[in-house]
């Protein structure tokens, strides 16, 4: 060894004559991303985790009435559980009016009658109806049977009903 290493050497040892530590390494990126979504996976399970019916529809909700002018109203209220209250009510054939309640407070719903579902189409609907919202459409319904109904934005999780049109008196 040359004198000029042996230098190299005696500088690089420290002090103490031991071998120069190395600061501890952390966990590179791609281990540590794999570690946090192992850790978040490990709690989440094959079905999404819906919350608690916990509202009581209004006393509007569900109860079908005619109206001073002969249309028959409806009330159906939705909030942040994915559910229609009611999610059936029937009508006669006739003009019906219906009015969506969104009372949530995070959720954003729409409501529409699932395209070829029907005896006929019904193609009014509510686009996008936020929370603490409320809209109405009308309609007129003249072959009996059953006409489902959806909010296309959380119908994987359920959010349907069925309005059944009686067959005439």
């Amino acid at each position: 060894m040359t004198t000029r290493s042996r230098a190299m050497s005696s500088a690089l040892s420290g002090a103490g004559g031991g071998r120069r530590r190395r600061p501890a390494r952390t966990l590179p990126g791609p281990l540590l991303a794999l570690t946090v979504a192992t850790a978040l996976l490990a709690g989440c399970s094959s079905e999404p985790a819906l919350p608690e019916v916990e509202r009581t529809a209004g006393a509007e909700a569900g109860a079908v009435r005619t109206a001073s002018d002969g249309v028959q109203e409806i009330t159906l209220e939705t909030g942040d559980d994915y559910v229609f209250t009611p999610d059936a009510f029937t009508v006669t054939p006739g003009d019906v009016r219906l009015t969506l309640l969104n009372s949530g407070e995070q959720m954003t719903h729409n409501f529409l009658f699932t395209a070829g579902a029907g005896p006929a189409e019904i193609s009014e609907q509510i686009p996008v109806l936020g929370p603490g919202r409320s809209e109405t459409i009308e309609f007129t319904v003249t072959e009996p049977g059953e006409y489902p109904f959806e909010c296309s934005f959380h119908v994987a999780l359920g959010q349907v009903g069925t309005m059944t049109v009686s067959s005439p008196g």
